[in-house]
């Protein structure tokens, strides 16, 4: 019988946190690692840009990153990675799969990062503050595009006129008057 090493009722630790039950593991060094999750406790720091880091394998992916090494080569195209978890959700734009799924609207995403930005859709969070006025946005996207407001940046630029515009939507519409280009048609008249 393989014996467990738990977090019975209360465990104390050097830093006196106390956890109550949690997780059960196989190994000590797997209750340790697991520990850092709690306490925060990153022991691996990386000499060059002193990025600390929870775990050994952390920071040997880590490195990669500044070595420019790419291990893992996507089969499916000519992309490679430096990062084990960089080729999983890159797969994921292969395959389609969304395993993350929202709970209130059921829409679908292919990395948890992504659902969690979707949820402060409805729970109404503004995490992304104006630094030049009061407005608050759910996601960066949308503040990068009010930022334009304040700084008159006008990045899509008409290609039959010299007329630029801080929104792409803002586009659309100077562009039909070129094209001549009429969508909305009234259904009462012919």
């Amino acid at each position: 019988m393989v014996f467990l090493t738990r977090i019975l009722r209360v465990i104390r630790i050097l830093s006196n946190m106390i956890y109550t039950r949690c997780k059960a593991f196989s190994q000590n060094g797997d209750l340790i690692k697991h520990l850092r999750t709690h306490t925060g406790e990153k022991p691996y720091q990386y000499s060059q840009c002193y990025k600390a880091f929870s775990q050994r394998t952390t920071l040997i992916s880590h490195h990669r990153t500044h070595s420019g090494k790419k291990p893992y080569q996507c089969c499916q195209c000519d992309q490679a990675f430096s990062l084990n978890i960089s080729i999983i959700y890159h797969m994921r734009t292969h395959t389609g799969e969304e395993p993350y799924q929202c709970r209130q609207c059921n829409k679908a995403f292919s990395q948890n990062s992504d659902l969690i930005k979707h949820m402060r859709i409805h729970t109404r969070e503004k995490t992304c503050q104006c630094n030049l006025c009061d407005k608050a946005f759910s996601m960066n996207c949308y503040l990068i595009k009010h930022l334009r407001t304040h700084t008159g940046e006008k990045t899509y630029q008409c290609r039959q006129c010299d007329k630029a515009f801080s929104l792409k939507t803002y586009l659309i519409s100077p562009q039909r008057t070129h094209t001549k280009q009429k969508p909305y048609q009234c259904c009462q008249c012919d």
